[in-house]
């Protein structure tokens, strides 16, 4: 029999992605959506009998039950994401990224297995000379970082559970996103040929949106031996500054340039780097380079053109 899934905002950037793969695995995938951004990422599944989707909002409790039953996985991935958006509307991202998870482990049943998606920018600011593990405090300094933070512990207080604190993800999605470092770095590279950054010297991990959808389907399929714990899940050769991710980028776009401003800051102040130790030691690496990530933005900015997919 195939597994049973739910996944919450499953329309979206890594969402769009994961019900693909889950699909192609021969899983029962059932996504619940709001489909806030009116995206119709998902009609290429449709055809399939496997497949089934409930639009609604993940804060409803009574759209939540009906979505969760029978289901032998559930993955959170609805949120409001990144610091910009949840400044913006502080309500709409407490209730979303905790909230609407209090709601979920009030109405699963303790034999479902959920698996969080967090974000790794709960280290804040890490240690100048020192790796940020699964051990590290977690010093969020956003109200988007605060909110995932104390909605991954209640989840992994529940049991029955893991999370990942994933990287910033890049590459291209069928819900596309521009908001995104890399992606954002890159756009910027073919559209304007300049960019001028804030704080070069910040660090930070990366992962390609593929790869972190593989994540979820490794630990459903290993979900036994990595329960109980939080995961890392970047690219380890992808601990990189500002400065560094624009010299890579330039190694693609020889005409690219970019300075670092020598006044004004950058809002988001997270600085650190990541060991992703102990998920590589489940068996889980990741197969997308940065440089491959790159080449296939190239490519997906000439069919999006200059319209905006960011989230605000």
């Amino acid at each position: 029999m195939s597994k049973k899934v739910l996944v919450i905002g499953g329309a979206g950037y890594i969402g769009s992605v994961l019900v693909s793969i889950l699909l192609k695995e021969g899983m029962e995938v059932t996504v619940l959506d709001n489909f806030l951004f009116d995206q119709t990422i998902l009609m290429d599944s449709c055809l399939s009998g496997r497949f089934h989707v409930i639009r609604g909002d993940c804060r409803d409790a009574d759209v939540v039950k009906k979505a969760a039953e029978g289901q032998e996985f559930i993955i959170p991935l609805a949120a409001i994401v990144g610091a910009p958006l949840c400044t913006a509307d502080e309500t709409a991202a407490k209730s979303v990224n905790l909230g609407a998870i209090e709601t979920l482990l009030k109405l699963r049943a303790p034999e479902q297995k959920i698996i969080f998606a967090c974000t790794n920018s709960g280290y804040g600011i890490g240690a100048p000379d020192a790796m940020c593990t699964e051990d590290s405090p977690l010093t969020p300094i956003s109200l988007y970082g605060k909110t995932k933070v104390e909605a991954e512990n209640l989840v992994l207080k529940s049991g029955n559970s893991l999370s990942f604190r994933f990287a910033t993800v890049f590459g291209a999605s069928p819900r596309m996103r521009l908001d995104l470092l890399v992606n954002d770095f890159v756009y910027r590279a073919i559209y304007d040929s300049a960019l001028v950054i804030f704080q070069g010297n910040f660090r930070r991990n990366y992962i390609h949106v593929r790869d972190a959808a593989g994540a979820v389907l490794h630990a459903i399929d290993n979900f036994e031996k990595m329960k109980g714990l939080p995961y890392n899940c970047g690219l380890s050769s992808a601990n990189l500054t500002k400065l560094e991710l624009c010299a890579k980028i330039k190694e693609h776009f020889p005409k690219f340039v970019y300075m670092e401003a020598p006044i004004g800051e950058d809002p988001d102040k997270r600085d650190y780097v990541v060991s992703n130790e102990r998920l590589e030691k489940t068996g889980w690496m990741p197969k997308v380079t940065l440089d491959a990530g790159i080449e296939e933005l190239k490519k997906a900015y000439t069919i999006v053109g200059r319209n905006d997919y960011s989230r605000i």
